[in-house]
């Protein structure tokens, strides 16, 4: 997981670099009879100089929602990533938020089969559906049934926001619009990107 994590830092911190070589190129090169966007916002350009590589990459197009649901008295499910990477396994990423008014322990989005009860409070029961292929992806387990995904170790404090991944087999080339379904969540439709 470190090396995942490692990945989609340095892969946002060269989307930022990227993406502040071609604010600064059009700048440079665009005008509007003579006054300059950068000299009409001046607050705006001196931010994003001053702003950390972990604020600049929570800035960055990898942060969009692809897909967000609510549900459960309170709780907003977001997705905000779903890549193919090489080894024929699909990453999905996304954050949840507890609005309940309490604490919350998600104990039925672990799922229902007898093997995954040890992943506690998780994401272990949700799945992917290819509607198209009439498919249904479980995630992807170790070989002592611990899930490829997020647990929510203490669970989600009232008005608090918990990242969470989960990795599943990935769906035909060909196939990129599934359904992410977790619990008693209304299905999220989402898109399958190509990993880096």
């Amino acid at each position: 997981m470190n090396l995942r994590r490692t990945t989609t830092t340095r892969r946002a911190l060269a989307a930022v670099a990227l993406t502040t070589g071609l604010v600064f190129s059009a700048a440079a090169c665009g005008g509007d009879g003579g006054k300059d966007k950068a000299e009409e916002s001046p607050t705006s350009a001196t931010a994003d100089r001053n702003s950390s590589p972990e604020e600049a990459a929570s800035q960055t197009p990898e942060d969009q929602v692809l897909a967000e649901v609510k549900g459960e008295n309170g709780i907003a499910l977001a997705v905000t990533s779903a890549k193919r990477d090489e080894g024929g396994f699909v990453t999905v990423e996304g954050t949840v938020t507890n609005n309940t008014g309490k604490g919350w322990v998600p104990v039925d989005w672990r799922g229902d089969e007898k093997e995954l009860t040890t992943n506690g409070g998780s994401i272990a029961g949700a799945a992917l559906v290819d509607e198209a292929g009439k498919k249904k992806y479980l995630i992807l387990r170790d070989t002592e049934g611990r899930c490829l995904c997020t647990r929510f170790t203490g669970g989600v404090k009232n008005g608090e926001t918990a990242e969470w991944y989960a990795q599943f087999p990935a769906p035909p080339e060909g196939t990129t619009e599934v359904s992410f379904q977790v619990g008693a969540m209304p299905p999220a439709s989402i898109d399958i990107t190509e990993g880096d």
